[in-house]
Order: structure tokens, then sequence, then C-alpha cells
């Protein structure tokens, strides 16, 4: 992977039903999209932006030094932003490798980012991503919670055969939790973003399971915690405890 040229993407957006203006609520003087860039940024794999579609988050990616690129405000999902922001910032054609990281997991750690990639070293992979062990019965039947069912291929990693809201696989043995970052080769995201949406993602509200219907291969890598992702109040007082500060 050392040669490998890799672009980090941030969707965000200000549309969040739940936590409205999600990406500039404020944790300890920061806006949260800026906690996220910055943990993007430690994880030191290659460039780094913000694909959004409202002005005032890249005003503040650009105030605390980062970049962030314009883009349609009309995309069904996170995926076909950052497949336009990489035609933007890349046209040359130069990224191998695209990271699609969410915007809402600022306490996320620079190492998992850096986990997501090694699947991507066997050229058979398209898209590589997290999951990380389920220790409770309340996190394996909560529906909120994916679960990643895959066959295990080596230490600390899967190939994904199918991610679910249910509680699965059934029996005794491990149960996964997914963690939503992905690393995408970049003629699996252009692949993948021109694909209909599949009859299993529109069933279980999961559009992973577009890339498996076609025949795309997902490996993942397990890891020890998930990152928190910030989507109510309460979300948001954890993450603030988490990061050492309070408003």
């Amino acid at each position: 992977m050392t040669q490998t040229r890799t672009l980090v993407l941030i969707p965000a957006r200000m549309a969040a039903t739940r936590l409205p203006g999600k990406p500039l609520l404020d944790i300890g003087g920061v806006p949260m999209i800026v906690h996220v860039l910055r943990k993007a940024e430690a994880a030191q794999i290659g460039r780094v932006a913000v694909a959004t579609d409202t002005a005032e988050i890249a005003t503040a990616v650009a105030a605390h030094g980062g970049e962030a690129v314009m883009t349609r405000p009309d995309h069904p999902s996170g995926s076909d932003r950052i497949f336009e922001a990489l035609e933007k910032l890349d046209p040359r054609r130069e990224a191998e490798i695209v990271v699609n990281l969410q915007g809402d997991f600022p306490t996320i750690a620079p190492g998992n980012i850096r986990d997501v990639l090694p699947p991507l070293a066997d050229p058979a992979v398209d898209i590589a991503t997290l999951a990380a062990e389920i220790h409770t019965e309340e996190e394996a039947s909560n529906p909120n919670v994916v679960k990643a069912v895959g066959s295990p291929i080596g230490p600390r990693r899967l190939r994904a055969l199918y991610f679910t809201r249910a509680r699965a696989p059934h029996g005794e043995g491990p149960r996964y939790h997914h963690i939503g970052l992905y690393a995408y080769r970049r003629g699996a995201l252009e692949r993948f973003v021109r694909l209909p949406p599949s009859a299993l993602e529109q069933q279980e509200k999961l559009e992973q399971l577009r890339a498996l219907e076609a025949g795309m291969r997902i490996d993942v890598t397990i890891v020890d915690t998930v990152p928190r992702g910030v989507d109510t109040p309460a979300d948001l007082e954890t993450a603030r405890r988490i990061l050492g500060t309070r408003v």
C-alpha cells in the first residue's frame, strides 16, 4: 500500500433530522466536523478533504486550516457525494484508493482509520471496511446496530457475506458490529455509484448490500472498539466527555 495514492473524503451536510446542524455543533470550541478532519489528518494516510453542500461547513473547515469541496445538494448518499468530490479534487485520476469517513465520528481513533486499508493489499478486494465484536445481547438484538456476517480468512479479517440489522448469525460464536468506514478502489467506487439500488439494500436500508448483490468483494478488518457516532443530544454529550470538553 505504500505506493498507493489515498484520498480521505468526509461527507457532511446540515440536513440531519435528529440533530440539525450536526457538523457544526460545538465540541470544546471546535465544530464536530473539524474534530473528524483532525483525526483523518492524524491517520497520515493521504490527502484529506470535507465534501459538503453547505457553505457554512466549508467556511468552518477552511477557518481551521482544512480543505473542503462543494458538492451538489441532491445526492442520495454519502457515497455519491464523495464520488463527485473525487472527480473535482482529482481530475488527473492520481488517487487509487478513496476512504469514506463519516462526518459524525469525532472520537474515532486515527489508528482505526488506518486499519481500513490493509484488505486492499489483496487485488481481489474491491471495498474494505471495519467491524468490532459484539459483547452484549442488547447490541446483538438492536436493529440500529448493523451486523457484518462473514467468513474468517485470517487473523482479524473477514470476507463479508452479508450485512443485516437482524441478530445474526444464529447459534454460538462471535457476532460483529459493522462500522461505517469504507475504503474503495477508485474503480470500485465508480462502479458502485452507477449501480441502481438493489432489492436487499432497499429492504434492509443498507447501501453496502448493493455492492455484494453486484458481486463485488468486501473484506472486513476486525478492530477492538466501535467509534461512537453522534446522532442525538445524548451522543453529543458523550462525545464531549470522551474528548474531555463540555460547553
